[in-house]
């Protein structure tokens, strides 16, 4: 019995103690309103940020002027625009892209406070009232424990304040204010606003933002516009000078105030002038009994882990993890990062400043980790109507979920079965499985090996084209059943006499094509086709019906040839059986007869004269057969070989004439004749020397291509009997057929520097510098006048020596 009373008392003692270190009630929002919260709305007076109406709402009193049971309150005397809001439902926040109800160190607060708005006044334009306030407060009755025993709050705020552009005193700001009944308790109760230089004049627009100070204060830029036309400028545009900043949370300790009474209180304000918004988010923890450590209490061994603590402005902190623990980061700070090893114990917090002496101590054990295991099950089924077992072993933690991929693994999708083994029902294409399997929460998550199941699609016969043909007697071509539209591999062809009874060849034939070759009967033909594991399927069926008439009989060579450019080949063709033929390409043919078979065997020998690869085609009819014997001559043609001497040239004797011979083919080869005079005779650019017994010679050169192919091509030289020189007529016909071009003849010239031919006024009418070039009597296209020209020659001889002569010459027309 004693024992009983000791259990109750300890019972109750928990219960009173759990009690005092409850939170105020809905200090979070938790009833999703304003309840126990004071509020008040108002504006500042025009140019000065004291003094001002205020609509004041008691914590006591429900609507119209008190707070019981009320989400939200209007701007001061703006019934349309909400400046106060309970806010239950997770949003983001238009400027700074942050969630309205928070995740902050770990800790998901369930709501949250809108404290302002966007809304502006134009008190600075108009006179009228400033800038817009808005503010709430919680009277905190501590409980009367101990002092040593902590009894701490925790609240989070982000916020979102217009760049005014006036000093720093008369810009948006938010504040936080933790009060007792005679002081401010300064570490709980930070201020926020964006520095200006102070450099506006008097309490208008115009200061200079100081940026490195608002980002030191972890303020950001947002990318969105502000709402509301600048107040400041002439233009009334919408300026990019939106500035945000992200949840901060802060813990104070209120056990040195057990007993006593503490005012929370948070404000939101415009600028003085009131023509740029504020507004603020505020969040509050449930809990209040000490610092509390968020982060797993199952640490997977190897993997990367964050604990945290709510922050403390100006604080220090110290951390303790398990010995064979790695940290990270973090060790200074309320959030550390670490590596956890085998070893569980304790991790440990502890965090000082002005406000609180805060120390946490939580428990946690290791796990290994994560293993995701082996899948078995590989399998090759037939489309839509199909069933495969899937199943995972050798793993190390709990199935999250399946992935599936139709494309090779590219992509995956997720499948919603927490099992070790699945099922595979129906599949129509193939498709690869991994299971998702985790450890615990701390756990990294990991796929596992994945399988296969190669999926068949369901096998079509197709069909035989053509359906029905005639198939004359001893038919050895031209009757071929094709196989169209299937849908797998061809297993046999199937022959039937009656449509009825079938048979397979033997060997099997799993070709799709077939030429009916020895028919005997009209016969039936179908096909069986099969995809992979799915059952077989037949084509349709085609029908070849016997005729009486004899197929057309021949044999015919060279079925392929080929030829030299401008060389003929010879087709044979000897006819047994038909009664007609015919030539395709006749017009390069010669010798292949008039297309009727008077009697057989007829011998046919066509010579064929293509210029490029062509194909000759034979066919030949029999009476009564309707089907064609077709043979196909492939006559292929090598290309032309073009060949060059050179140009005809004159020169004195005993002068080096270099030869040379080019061809299309750089690989062709070249041999010259005759060989009188020449170095070699056969490269391609021999050197000619000739004496005075020589009056002229005709050189031919013969190019033969890698195929064999020749050409040939020549160059006459006449040789004369004088030193090195330049002869000059004294007369030309142009536009006849001879002596139509003005020329000089330069035997032993090595180079001409100029040939120049001027009318009777001086006017150069022709110039050249090649030798053999000349003057065909026309100047811009028309031809010259009957008269006396002027010429002149400049050249220099292979010996070296300047050669320089001028004359007269007559154009005759």
């Amino acid at each position: 019995m004693k024992f009983l009373f000791a259990v109750i008392g300890v019972l109750l003692l928990s219960a009173a103690s759990a009690q005092q270190q409850a939170c105020p009630v809905n200090s979070n929002f938790s009833l999703k309103d304003l309840t126990h919260w004071a509020a008040y709305t108002g504006t500042f007076v025009n140019q000065s940020r004291t003094g001002g109406p205020k609509q004041l709402y008691d914590s006591t009193m429900g609507a119209p002027l008190g707070t019981l049971g009320v989400s939200s309150i209007s701007e001061y005397q703006l019934p349309s625009v909400t400046g106060i809001r309970v806010i239950t439902l997770p949003g983001i926040d238009q400027f700074g892209g942050f969630a309205t109800i928070p995740n902050v160190n770990g800790y998901q607060y369930t709501s949250s406070l809108l404290l302002g708005s966007t809304q502006i006044s134009r008190g600075a334009a108009g006179g009228g009232p400033g800038g817009y306030i808005r503010g709430i407060s919680y009277q905190i009755n501590v409980p009367s424990s101990p002092s040593t025993q902590p009894y701490t709050m925790t609240y989070a705020y982000a916020m979102v304040l217009e760049n005014g552009q006036h000093n720093t005193t008369n810009q948006p700001w938010f504040t936080a204010t933790l009060s007792t009944h005679d002081s401010v308790i300064t570490c709980a109760s930070p201020q926020y606003v964006l520095p200006t230089y102070n450099d506006a004049a008097g309490n208008g627009g115009g200061a200079t933002l100081d940026t490195a100070a608002a980002k030191a204060s972890g303020f950001a830029l947002s990318r969105e516009p502000s709402p509301n036309p600048n107040p400041n400028g002439q233009n009334g545009g919408h300026l990019q000078d939106v500035w945000w900043k992200g949840w901060t949370e802060v813990t104070f300790d209120l056990s040195p105030y057990r007993g006593q009474q503490v005012v929370l209180t948070f404000e939101a304000d415009n600028c003085v002038p009131g023509g740029h918004f504020a507004y603020a988010y505020i969040a509050l923890r449930k809990t209040c009994d000490g610092l509390l450590i968020s982060g797993d209490t199952v640490a997977c061994t190897g993997s990367t882990l964050i604990y945290s603590i709510p922050a403390l402005g100006g604080a220090r902190y110290a951390w303790s993890v398990p010995g064979d623990w790695s940290v990270i980061s973090g060790s200074d700070s309320n959030i550390l990062k670490v590596i956890p090893g085998v070893q569980g114990g304790a991790v440990i917090a502890h965090e000082i400043n002005s406000c609180a002496n805060l120390q946490d101590e939580l428990d946690v054990t290791t796990t290994p980790p994560t293993i995701p295991g082996t899948l078995s099950g590989n399998a090759e089924v037939c489309s839509q109507n199909n069933s495969s077992v899937i199943t995972l072993s050798g793993n190390l933690g709990s199935v999250l979920n399946w992935l599936a991929s139709t494309d090779g693994g590219s992509s995956w999708s997720t499948v919603p079965d927490t099992t070790g083994q699945y099922v595979a029902q129906n599949l129509t294409r193939t498709t690869m499985y991994e299971a998702v399997v985790r450890h615990g929460s701390s756990c990294a998550v990991d796929s596992s090996t994945a399988v296969k199941i190669t999926v068949d699609p369901k096998s079509v016969g197709g069909t035989l084209s053509p359906p029905d043909q005639q198939v004359c007697t001893g038919q050895t071509k031209g009757a071929t059943l094709s196989l169209n539209g299937n849908v797998g591999s061809v297993v046999n062809w199937l022959t039937s006499p009656d449509g009825t009874n079938w048979s397979g060849f033997t060997p099997a034939d799993t070709d799709s094509t077939y030429n009916i070759v020895g028919l005997v009967a009209t016969t039936d033909y179908r096909v069986l086709v099969k995809s992979g594991v799915c059952p077989v399927d037949s084509s349709s069926i085609s029908v070849a019906h016997l005729l009486p008439a004899l197929f057309p009989e021949a044999t015919a060579e060279p079925a392929d040839t080929t030829i030299c450019y401008g060389t003929p080949a010879t087709l044979n063709a000897t006819i047994l059986i038909g009664t007609n033929y015919a030539w395709s390409n006749a017009s390069t043919l010669t010798n292949q007869g008039n297309g009727i078979i008077s009697a057989t065997p007829l011998t046919i020998r066509a010579t064929a004269r293509p210029l490029r690869f062509t194909n000759y085609v034979l066919t030949i009819t029999n009476a009564g057969c309707p089907n064609p014997l077709i043979d196909t001559f492939a006559v292929h043609v090598f290309p032309r070989v073009i060949v060059s001497a050179g140009n005809d040239t004159a020169i004195v004797m005993n002068q080096p004439l270099q030869l040379q011979a080019t061809a299309n083919d750089p690989r062709d080869v070249f041999v010259w004749s005759p060989a009188l005079g020449l170095s070699n005779p056969d490269i391609a650019n021999p050197v000619a020397l000739l004496d005075a017994e020589t009056d002229s010679i005709t050189y031919m050169v013969k190019a033969t291509s890698p195929q064999g192919c020749t050409s040939t091509a020549d160059i006459r030289v006449v040789i004369f009997k004088t030193q090195p020189d330049i002869f000059v007529p004294n007369a030309f016909t142009p536009g006849l057929a001879t002596n139509n071009r003005f020329r000089p003849i330069a035997p032993g010239l090595a180079s001409m520097q100029y040939f120049r031919v001027y009318n009777r006024y001086g006017q150069l009418v022709f110039s050249t510098s090649v030798v053999g070039q000349g003057w065909d009597g026309y100047l811009n296209g028309k031809l010259m006048p009957a008269d006396s020209y002027v010429w002149m020659v400049k050249g220099l001889t292979y010996k070296g020596k300047t050669i320089l002569k001028k004359g007269t010459m007559v154009l005759i027309r």
